[in-house]
């Protein structure tokens, strides 16, 4: 089964490459696949997962094999090359780009995810004058890198490394769409400042903790204050709601005085309450003890008074 990659827009020949070993030398990278470059021997080909064949017939592009079976001819049709699909890791070196607003060279690096979506393209880059499509995505990221960052500020682009980031993403696809490389995302590795920048940078961050430390020191002392006018204006309100004319000690007075008089009140209450108790408990045993006295056969002469009980337990 051929899967014939020329349709509209496209042309129907592609020039062969007259330095074939450059484009091995790229394979061996990843750009042209790991595999090398089958034989053809006129058998069924079934390309691996994530990998697509470019064959040519006599000279001129012809079709490109994708993972299943596929057919080729014995002598016409070539497998020239050989494109992984999958993502590739690029390193891009660190380089010196100058903020806008304040003047400070950076030395900022970072890293480029890409994928080939259209391995049609990217074998003529070379025919195009692109001999290494890895080393022209690394410059077009360092100069779109560079130049992003002359718009921003340093503090910027401390904050705003993700726009910074998608920025550079949409510049480098828009103009690797027609490479078949597509950029799916790049990520700022490392930022480095000049020392005395540093230095001035850590100055400014110890500043505003101090200041963090006062402000909250200062909302400390105003709520105090705040707790303290408020405990003495309710003291003030309870003393003018006293009556008029009578000074502190003179209240002070007239509470002990009330309180004694309480004290005084339930010290009676309880005195009239064990005096009772205790009369109870006397008549109690006087009673039993006459019971006792009436069981022995010895007569006994009594006042007349003592049978009664009230009379007795009063004396």
């Amino acid at each position: 089964q051929m899967r014939v990659a020329a349709g509209a827009g496209r042309p129907a020949e592609l020039p062969a490459l007259p330095h074939a070993p450059s484009l091995a030398h790229s394979a061996a990278r990843g750009w042209r696949g790991a595999s090398g470059l089958p034989v053809n021997v006129g058998m069924l080909f079934v390309p691996p997962q994530q990998e697509t064949w470019v064959v040519e017939r006599m000279g001129h592009f012809h079709c490109i094999l994708e993972p299943g079976l596929n057919f080729l001819i014995p002598l016409l049709d070539r497998i020239r090359y050989v494109q992984s699909l999958k993502e590739i890791v690029i390193n891009v070196p660190e380089q010196s780009a100058i903020t806008l607003a304040d003047n400070i060279t950076l030395q900022i690096d970072g890293v480029l995810y890409l994928r080939v979506v259209d391995p049609y393209n990217v074998p003529s880059l070379p025919v195009m004058g692109w001999e290494d499509p890895e080393y022209t995505m690394t410059q077009l990221a360092q100069t779109t890198m560079r130049s992003e960052l002359g718009k921003l500020s340093l503090d910027r682009v401390f904050r705003e490394c993700e726009s910074l980031n998608a920025s550079i993403v949409d510049a480098i696809n828009q103009a690797s769409d027609c490479w078949g490389i597509r950029c799916l995302r790049y990520e700022i590795k490392d930022i480095h400042v000049p020392p005395r920048v540093k230095e001035s940078m850590q100055m400014q961050v110890e500043a505003e903790r101090r200041k963090r430390a006062t402000v909250l020191e200062s909302e400390g002392t105003w709520e105090s204050a705040i707790n303290v006018a408020k405990g003495q204006k309710q003291a003030q309100a309870c003393v003018e709601r006293s009556p008029p004319g009578v000074s502190p000690r003179s209240r002070e007075a007239n509470a002990m005085l009330v309180k004694a008089r309480a004290k005084a009140e339930a010290i009676e209450l309880l005195a009239a309450a064990l005096a009772t108790a205790a009369c109870l408990s006397m008549a109690e045993q006087y009673v039993s003890a006459f019971s006792e006295l009436a069981k022995d056969s010895i007569t006994f002469l009594l006042p007349a008074s003592n049978g009664n009980v009230t009379s007795m337990v009063a004396q």
